[in-house]
């Protein structure tokens, strides 16, 4: 009996031992469960994980992807479009013959004109190379506008100005295009002759023309030198006695100059033109002796100019008469004298005012009666930023010519322009 009281007293005993152990089953349960998910996690990163030998071969993928996207950048030009869109008004009081930019005062009074017109609107493209030639950096530049000659036609052609393809290395340069003549570096400033150069006629000698230049810089100096073609059918000759409307030339520019902190600076050169023009059989030589100057003694005031002598200069963009045919048939070289002169003051940020005057003077011995021998402008201009990339410029000038033997003329021209920078 005692022994069924003992048995019936271990019954709980045992059922205890057993709830114990089935709980700690079904924690290894769970546990071994938590382990099968952790090893499958690992077995897929593993899995999908490239090798050694894969992970070199991306990186050597992606090295050669980052040197062709570098080489094929270095064969680019970055270019940059510029230029101006300019809407011009005008009036040109009698004298002017009708044309758009009078460069000299007609002798017959002619009739006055206004007008307005887009065409003086200019187009540029610049570029740079991010390498280098030879060890210089290249860059460059063309702009083209809508001129075609002081009237203004159905449908005016579009017209390359200048171009250069330049290389620049420490202390030299070399550049070829179509530019001004190396004499005579410096423009005055306006928005009312943008087709020609301002002062045309009166001591600018302007006209662009096909070159190739060199220039060696050491301390304040540079050296500068270019070859250059003439062109002959603007000297005024008989088309019949050209022989060549195309003659090289050859011009030389030495420069001193300095700039203080980029805020004064000045900069004179002494230059010399020399070519040779040829009508029928006979060889007539061009000579030119210049200097100009760009000189910024304050921040806000800077003086430019030029000034020149010689003769037949008239295929640089001055008065279109560099020869006179004698009643013998002998051709004759006109001699000329002449510059220009600017000062230019920036009132404020907004407000730069400039006032500028030139003068082109032939040897009245050298010309027939009737021609053109003293040719004078001078003006003044305001030219307002309305906004960063808008300015407005109002202009008035007065046009004088003497004709030799005969009469003296002038004309007034007033131009207010608008004109959207970009």
């Amino acid at each position: 009996m005692s022994r069924w009281v003992l048995l019936l007293a271990e019954l709980p005993l045992a059922a205890q031992d057993l709830a114990s152990v089935l709980a700690r089953l079904e924690k290894l349960e769970s546990e071994n469960r938590e382990l099968k998910q952790e090893v499958k996690q690992l077995r897929e990163l593993v899995e999908g994980k490239p090798s050694v030998p894969e992970r070199l071969e991306i990186v050597e993928r992606r090295v050669e992807e980052q040197a062709s996207t570098k080489v094929e950048e270095a064969n680019r030009f970055p270019v940059t479009l510029t230029g101006m869109a300019l809407f011009q008004t005008f009036y040109n009081t009698r004298g002017a013959n009708g044309v758009d930019v009078p460069t000299t005062a007609a002798a017959a009074p002619g009739r006055a004109a206004a007008g307005a017109s887009v065409r003086q609107s200019v187009i540029g493209l610049r570029y740079h190379g991010p390498g280098t030639l030879w060890g210089g950096k290249v860059s460059g530049s063309m702009f083209m506008d809508f001129w075609d000659g002081n009237t203004e036609g159905a449908t005016p052609p579009f017209r390359v100005r200048t171009a250069d393809f330049t290389v620049d290395w420490a202390t030299r340069s070399f550049s070829a295009g179509l530019m001004k003549p190396l004499i005579s570096p410096h423009d005055p400033n306006s928005m009312a002759y943008v087709g020609v150069s301002p002062l045309t006629s009166s001591g600018n000698l302007w006209r662009w023309q096909p070159q190739a230049r060199f220039e060696q810089r050491v301390g304040w100096f540079k050296g500068q030198a270019a070859v250059m073609q003439t062109a002959e059918e603007s000297t005024g000759a008989p088309a019949n006695l050209l022989a060549n409307r195309r003659r090289p030339g050859l011009e030389l520019r030495g420069v001193v100059g300095h700039s203080w902190s980029g805020e004064r600076s000045f900069e004179i050169g002494a230059g010399g033109h020399v070519s040779e023009s040829r009508l029928g059989s006979q060889r007539l030589p061009s000579r030119i002796l210049s200097m100009d100057w760009l000189v910024t003694p304050l921040p806000k005031l800077s003086v430019s100019g030029l000034f020149f002598k010689g003769e037949n200069v008239h295929h640089l963009g001055a008065l279109r008469q560099s020869f006179r045919v004698a009643a013998n048939g002998v051709i004759h070289t006109v001699h000329s004298m002449g510059g220009w002169g600017q000062v230019s003051v920036a009132a404020t940020n907004r407000v730069t005012l400039n006032w500028f005057a030139g003068v082109h003077n032939d040897r009245d011995s050298d010309l027939n009666r009737g021609q053109n021998g003293l040719n004078r402008s001078g003006g003044a201009n305001v030219m307002y930023k309305m906004a960063p990339n808008v300015v407005l410029s109002f202009e008035g000038m007065q046009i004088r010519s003497d004709y030799v033997g005969t009469v003296s003329r002038r004309i007034n021209r007033y131009d207010l322009t608008i004109a959207y920078l970009f």
